[in-house]
């Protein structure tokens, strides 16, 4: 059997950041502003959904990803991800990249840094 080198969290967050594209929130803030077509993804969990989002953004859980992001988002989409903190959203954006979207990115700093910089919330 052979066995795997033990990695932490924090290294594991490290090496999916280095796979993926991370979008400020201010550079998020000029898709929207653009009018870009863009679909504004939510992983968080239900109670954090409900707590607000960002305008116009679909919810799926972060642990429902793999089995409901096809049924809803066409994989030629470019697609923003967004959590609290950045973290979830960057695992997020590596499954979806292994699943064939070629245009997703993870918003740094979650809907936290979006709501410091000004974003607008919903809900």
């Amino acid at each position: 059997m052979t066995t795997r080198p033990i990695r932490t969290a924090a290294q594991m967050l490290a090496e999916s950041k280095a796979r993926i594209v991370e979008k400020t929130p201010r550079e998020v803030m000029a898709l929207k502003a653009a009018g870009r077509p863009v679909v504004y993804l939510d992983c968080r969990e239900p109670n954090e959904w409900n707590l607000g989002r960002l305008p116009g953004a679909i919810h799926i859980p972060r642990g429902q990803l793999e089995t409901n992001v096809e049924a809803r988002i066409p994989r030629d989409e470019m697609v923003v991800i967004y959590c609290a903190s950045g973290n979830r959203s960057a695992f997020a954006a590596e499954t979806m990249q292994q699943m064939g979207y070629q245009d997703v990115c993870s918003m740094s700093g979650g809907i936290r840094g979006w709501m410091e910089a000004g974003g607008d919330v919903e809900g």
